[in-house]
C-alpha cells in the first residue's frame, strides 16, 4: 500500500487529556488498595458471581469494542477491499488498547494472580477447558496486534532497517490475527453454554457462539465509523465520511443475521413465550433488539448514510446493542440461585472507569505523536 502516515500533531495535555487523567489516577488509588488489601476491600464478587463489572465490560464487552482491527483486517484481507486500508492503523490502535486493558483486567480479578503463569505450563493444561482457549487466544492476540501495530512505533522511531524486516513478515501476523478473535469471540459465548440454568432462557442459546461472534464483528465496524467521527470532530481532521459510509453498509447485514438467528432460535425451541411474561427480561431484550434495528434501518438507506450525524447514533446504537446484549447475558440475566446479589462497589466502577481513561490518554497520545492516521491532502 502507498498510504502516507503521519501524526496529527497538537497540544497533548488539554484539558481532555488533565480529565481523563485524573480519572485514571483515582482508579489508581483503588487499584493499590485492591493489590495491598486483597480483592475483597474493594469489590462485591462472591462465590454466585465471581465475574462481576470487570471481566464483563473490561473483557467480554471490551474485547468486542477492539475488535475494529479484526474487522476491518476481514474487509481488507480477506475479500480484498483495499480502499479501506487507510484506516486499519486507526482500527488496530483502538485493539491493541483494548485487548491489553482487557489483559490486565484479568490479573486484577483473579484473586490468587501470581499463580497465572500456571495457566502457560504444560503440566497444567486442560485441553478440554473453554476457558483456556479464551485465556492462551487473547493473550497470543495482544502479542500479535502489538506486532501489527509495531510498523507505526518504528516509523516513528525512524528504525528503517527494522521497519522493513517487519514488513516481509507482517502477513503471517496478519492471518493469525484474523483467526485468534474468530476462535476466542465464539468461545466467550460457550462459557454462557456451560452455565447452563444460570443464564436467562432468553441468552441461553446453542447459538450463543456464533452470535457472540457477528456482535463483534458489528461492534468492531461500529467502532471504526465512532472513531473517525471522533478524530474527526475533536482533532481537527476532515470527515471521512463517504469511506464510513461504505463501512456503515456492511453492518446492517450482519445485524439482520444476527437478529434473524437470535429470534428464529428462540421461535424454534418454544422460548418466545417469555418475552411476553413480567419481569425486565423481556424489556431488556427489546431495548437490545431496538437498537440494533435502529441502526439497521439508518444505514440501509444509502442517503442517510452519507450524513455525519446518521453515522455517528448508527454507529452508537450498534455499540450499545452489541455491549447490552453482553452485560445481559454475563451479568444482568444471570442468576446463580437465590441468596446471591451483585452491584459493583465503587472500587470495580472506579477501576472500570480508570482503564477507559487511561485508553483514551494513550488513543491521544499516539495519534498526536507517531503516524497513525492516513494524511489527508
Amino acid at each position: 500500500m502507498t498510504e502516507v502516515y503521519r501524526p496529527v500533531g497538537g497540544k497533548l495535555l488539554t484539558t481532555q487529556f488533565y480529565f481523563m487523567g485524573i480519572l485514571a489516577l483515582i482508579g489508581g488509588y483503588f487499584l493499590v488498595r485492591r493489590f495491598v488489601f486483597g480483592i475483597g476491600d474493594i469489590a462485591h464478587l462472591s462465590d454466585g458471581f465471581p465475574w462481576g463489572l470487570w471481566i464483563t465490560y473490561d473483557v467480554v464487552v471490551g474485547t468486542a469494542l477492539a475488535c475494529g482491527g479484526y474487522a476491518m483486517a476481514i474487509l481488507v484481507y480477506v475479500f480484498h477491499r483495499c480502499q479501506f486500508h487507510p484506516m486499519i492503523r486507526a482500527a488496530l490502535l483502538t485493539s491493541v488498547f483494548g485487548y491489553t486493558l482487557a489483559g490486565v483486567s484479568i490479573v486484577v480479578d483473579v484473586g490468587r494472580y501470581w499463580n497465572l503463569y500456571n495457566v502457560f505450563l504444560p503440566q497444567y493444561i486442560n485441553l478440554g477447558s473453554v476457558m483456556l482457549e479464551v485465556a492462551l487466544c487473547v493473550t497470543t492476540y495482544t502479542l500479535v496486534l502489538w506486532i501489527e501495530f509495531s510498523p507505526t512505533i518504528l516509523e516513528a522511531m525512524k528504525a528503517n532497517r527494522l521497519l522493513r524486516l517487519m514488513r516481509h513478515i507482517l502477513f503471517f501476523f496478519i492471518g493469525v490475527g484474523i483467526l485468534l478473535p474468530t476462535m476466542h469471540q465464539s468461545s466467550l459465548g460457550s462459557l454462557l453454554i456451560i452455565a447452563g440454568y444460570k443464564v436467562h432462557p432468553l441468552w441461553q442459546s446453542n447459538l450463543i457462539p456464533l452470535l457472540f461472534l457477528i456482535t463483534a464483528i458489528a461492534m468492531g465496524y461500529g467502532m471504526v465509523v465512532f472513531e473517525s467521527l471522533y478524530a474527526s470532530a475533536n482533532l481537527g481532521r476532515r470527515l471521512e465520511t463517504k469511506m464510513l459510509a461504505r463501512i456503515g453498509a456492511v453492518i446492517p447485514w450482519l445485524l439482520i443475521a444476527w437478529l434473524v438467528l437470535r429470534i428464529g432460535d428462540l421461535a424454534l425451541v418454544g422460548k418466545l413465550g417469555l418475552l411476553l411474561q413480567p419481569g425486565p427480561e423481556p424489556i431488556l431484550f427489546a431495548l437490545e433488539a431496538a437498537l440494533f434495528i435502529y441502526a439497521t434501518v439508518i444505514l440501509l438507506e444509502p442517503r442517510r448514510r452519507i450524513r455525519p450525524t446518521a453515522l455517528f447514533w448508527s454507529a452508537l446504537a450498534v455499540v450499545l446493542g452489541g455491549a447490552l446484549y453482553r452485560f445481559n447475558a454475563f451479568l444482568i440475566a444471570y442468576d446463580p440461585g437465590p441468596g446471591w446479589h451483585y452491584f459493583p462497589a465503587v472500587g470495580e466502577q472506579m477501576i472500570t472507569l480508570g482503564f477507559v481513561a487511561i485508553g483514551v490518554m494513550a488513543y491521544l497520545f499516539f495519534v498526536k505523536k507517531t503516524p497513525v492516521l492516513a494524511a489527508k491532502p
